[in-house]
């Protein structure tokens, strides 16, 4: 092929230590763990970056759990054709590596 750069060999910028990805395997299948068994209970969630969800556990994957949030704990902007009747489906999606804190409600 023309005006193609000859293929270069990258170094990776950082390269976790195989240690460190054992370990957070180990915490993640652990949260997870825990997650399955508090299903359809209502928690609250607090991530290392120190934000909290309050919401029931609906589903979780092998990356993330989804929190269903409490009733009125919905936040967001002013809606002029908000209707206080209408179907609210909110799902919350969290990340189970980032998980610190996860308590029963």
């Amino acid at each position: 092929m023309l005006n193609q750069p000859p293929a270069v060999q990258s170094e990776p910028v950082y390269l976790m230590k195989p240690e460190t990805l054992e370990s957070l395997q180990k915490i993640k299948d652990h949260v997870h763990g825990i997650c399955s068994s508090h299903m359809n209970r209502p928690v609250r969630a607090q991530t290392i970056h120190g934000q909290a969800y309050d919401g029931f556990i609906v589903h979780i994957d092998a990356t993330h759990i989804f929190l269903r949030p409490l009733d009125g704990h919905v936040r967001g902007f002013f809606n002029p054709t908000f209707n206080p009747y209408a179907f609210n489906n909110v799902i919350l999606p969290l990340v189970l590596y980032e998980l610190l804190v996860i308590s029963l409600l």
